[in-house]
């Protein structure tokens, strides 16, 4: 995981350039870099000011933080290097990035192929919100290629993808997609939060655009939203001057500052979270109220050949169906969890809980299932507060 390398940096390790990428250049010998906390920048003279006002969005000069600042800049740096592409551009939070990532893809009139299973936020936005705009949307399981392939238009302008996907955690086979895509001239976007770039980096699989809730793993504190778009620096000069800037989808400069906070320990925090989650779905895995456990890294995961061949790694967040399929007894496992925060985000320091009702197609009716995160307590605690809130299902 340590093994990646930054042009011109001497071949750099991950961790190496997590710390140093960017802060080559010391503030009045500053260890960790000051926040531009202001809304603009003046030049000597108008010229300079034209000029950086003609500039391309992404990176200095700076001229106003709605498009462009210094502490985010740093951040987005780190972040497109983590990912392996050109450019980065942050917004105030994940949906802010997906929106704006989607948007720039869509027109009246077209059609959009996504996940049956994927965020719940994002099927609002294209199968309920855009429709008002006259864009169509086709649900698919996700898994199956020629699924996907089969509810391609003529119209359809994007795919939008999620690997694993919300709740019950399914694959995508990403390069047969994006192949199929790619033929057809049909744009790809992919929320690449649960692997983080240190596991998968989708355009080296032929995704055009990744978006990420730095929110979650990379902020890694619970404490801000924020989200990435990451892609060509053509692409995100575009999504920057159109969607992000006109829709003033801004990250500010302090809440960049704490992500850059969260980006230095990364690896080391997410392979803590692994190795919890690990254990924790593994044990599950054999408790006797327990019908199935949703987690990509286990042997027994039905995508399993699909996940060592895409993934370098898994995460700290899965999910398991119980037996005994009760709304009651479901909130009651919840409630009955204390070191398990009952919360809908994940990827911070503390361990969550929440139950999801599932509605996948390939499902004969709806099923519950409890979304666990682990964070960075003892496994063994975990699992015997685990262990003692199954105790509901007897």
């Amino acid at each position: 995981m340590n093994d990646r390398s930054h042009p011109g940096a001497h071949n750099l390790g991950t961790y190496t350039q997590l710390t140093h990428l960017g802060e080559e250049e010391s503030i009045m010998g500053a260890v960790v870099q000051p926040i531009f906390q202001n809304s603009l920048f003046t030049f000597e003279t108008a010229a300079e000011l034209l000029h950086a006002l003609e500039q391309a969005p992404v990176g200095p000069p700076h001229h106003y933080s709605r498009i462009s600042n210094p502490t985010v800049d740093l951040a987005e740096k780190k972040i497109a290097f983590l990912e392996g592409t050109e450019a980065c551009k942050l917004t105030g939070c994940g949906m802010g990035a997906i929106t704006s990532a989607v948007m720039h893809f869509l027109k009246s009139g077209c059609h959009v192929v996504i996940s049956d299973t994927a965020y719940p936020p994002v099927r609002s936005l294209l199968n309920g919100f855009m429709a008002r705009f006259n864009v169509s949307v086709t649900l698919v399981s996700g898994t199956c290629v020629d699924e996907i392939e089969a509810a391609i238009r003529p119209e359809t302008t994007l795919i939008y993808l999620e690997t694993p996907t919300s709740g019950l955690f399914r694959l995508m086979d990403i390069p047969a997609i994006t192949k199929i895509a790619r033929a057809r001239g049909i744009a790809t976007v992919i929320d690449n939060t649960y692997n983080t770039p240190l596991h998968f980096n989708p355009t080296a699989h032929g995704v055009d655009v990744v978006c990420h809730s730095a929110t979650k793993y990379m902020g890694g504190h619970s404490d801000i939203t924020a989200g990435a778009i990451c892609g060509t620096r053509e692409q995100i000069n575009a999504i920057t001057m159109a969607e992000v800037n006109l829709l003033g989808n801004a990250l500010h400069p302090f809440t960049a500052w704490l992500l850059t906070r969260g980006l230095r320990t990364l690896p080391l925090r997410l392979k803590r979270h692994e190795a919890t989650a690990n254990e924790v779905a593994a044990w599950l895995e054999v408790q006797p109220n327990v019908e199935r456990v949703h987690h990509v890294s286990l042997p027994s995961f039905p995508q399993r050949e699909l996940y060592l061949q895409q993934f370098r790694g898994s995460g700290g967040l899965f999910s398991f169906e119980p037996k005994h399929q009760s709304r009651e007894k479901v909130l009651a496992f919840c409630d009955a969890l204390q070191l398990f925060g009952r919360g809908i985000s994940w990827g911070g320091h503390e361990s969550l809980v929440v139950p999801l009702l599932c509605h996948p197609a390939d499902y004969a009716e709806p099923t519950w299932v409890i979304r666990l995160f682990t964070g960075l307590e003892d496994p063994i605690d975990l699992i015997r507060d685990i262990s003692a809130a199954l105790a509901v299902f007897d």
